[in-house]
């Protein structure tokens, strides 16, 4: 035994000063090389000097596109120390999962408020009913959520995205009465955002609502490209083989706007003003507003991103004990050639 134990000390003390060494070095090269990106530490609300702030743990579905980080920024710009707010950002990386784990890590935290963009609008009583126990109050913003118990949130910001589908094909009406197509059948293809989405579901019942009172309409096809541009480019190029004659393209966002006119250029397909693809898109992003100026997007549908002020204002309201509105439908435009220039120049996003 006092062998065996002789041996083992030799071990340890010959190969500790490497473990310490290890220890020390290997977080560092992970760190150095990125390795722990993907790893999110939740900010902790009660630092000192927070006491006199107001804590609001903020979800935000994803990343997907320049919409959405002027979205996530202008959240980030009203709920500042400045304006009295100490704000948890989670970026839940288009994963539900995500977004639920992060609202219950809030309410572990005992925040004063809840402000999340929900993925989908399913899935979402078990958690909320958590937070309502816990007594904090949720502001839903830019989607919506399908629940049973409307008492689970307090308010919602955003967009009308039904209204916004409806814009798009009363669009189209006068586009083709302009051009005497009143009569002509016409081939539409459908970008779709996220299956399940407000956005996604507001649009595709919008535009289709009036598509259905035209019967020389006819949607070739409706498919889902995320959002992303990628995707948009990968969907049009599919759809641009299967169909050869497309008159319109309808993309639920810039982003997938952007990819499918890459696509379009790629396949030697004209689009725009004066092309053979009328080219609808939604969001209005500074990039896709430009694409409208330059003939090659016929028509912008506005979603406004600028939220973060509403958050504050609900927020204030709700301190100082006032009653809010059970929603906010923020202001939105319609861009086309005709006007957009006077947008341009004070576009930040």
């Amino acid at each position: 035994m006092k062998k065996i134990l002789e041996k083992l000390e030799e071990i340890f003390f010959g190969h500790v000063g490497i473990c310490i060494l290890l220890l020390c070095v290997v977080p560092f090269i992970f760190v150095s090389h990125g390795l722990f990106r993907e790893i999110e530490v939740e900010q902790q609300p009660f630092d000192v000097g927070t006491e006199d702030l107001i804590v609001v743990g903020f979800s935000q579905l994803g990343s997907e596109s320049g919409w959405r980080t002027a979205h996530t920024l202008s959240v980030q710009e009203a709920l500042t120390k400045d304006t009295g707010y100490f704000l948890i950002f989670n970026n839940a990386r288009q994963m539900q999962e995500n977004q639920i784990k992060a609202i219950r890590s809030f309410i572990s935290q005992r925040v004063d408020y809840i402000v999340f963009a929900p993925v989908i609008e399913s899935g979402w009583d078990t958690v909320l009913q958590e937070a309502k126990d816990a007594g904090i109050p949720v502001i839903i913003i830019d989607r919506m959520v399908n629940i049973k118990d409307d008492s689970l949130y307090t308010t919602w910001i955003g967009t009308d995205a039904w209204e916004e589908g409806r814009k798009a094909g009363r669009w189209l009406e006068g586009y083709l009465r302009e051009k005497n197509r009143q009569a002509e059948r016409i081939n539409i293809v459908v970008l779709q955002g996220t299956i399940g989405s407000t956005a996604e579901i507001g649009r595709s019942e919008g535009f289709e609502e009036i598509a259905a009172m035209h019967e020389n309409w006819r949607i070739l096809e409706s498919a889902t490209a995320d959002f992303t541009a990628a995707k948009g480019k990968e969907v049009m190029a599919e759809m641009l083989c299967r169909y050869p004659k497309i008159d319109v393209l309808v993309s639920q966002n810039d982003d997938m706007t952007m990819g499918a006119i890459e696509a379009m250029q790629e396949a030697g397909v004209s689009f725009g003003e004066n092309g053979q693809v009328a080219v609808i898109s939604f969001d209005a992003i500074r990039d896709a507003l430009e694409m409208v100026d330059e003939g090659h997007i016929n028509v912008d549908i506005e979603c406004n991103p600028v939220q973060g002020s509403y958050i504050d204002m609900i927020i204030q309201k709700l301190e100082n004990g006032e009653q809010v509105e059970r929603s906010y439908v923020v202001e939105e435009n319609i861009f086309t050639k005709d006007n957009v220039g006077r947008f341009l120049e004070d576009r930040t996003y």
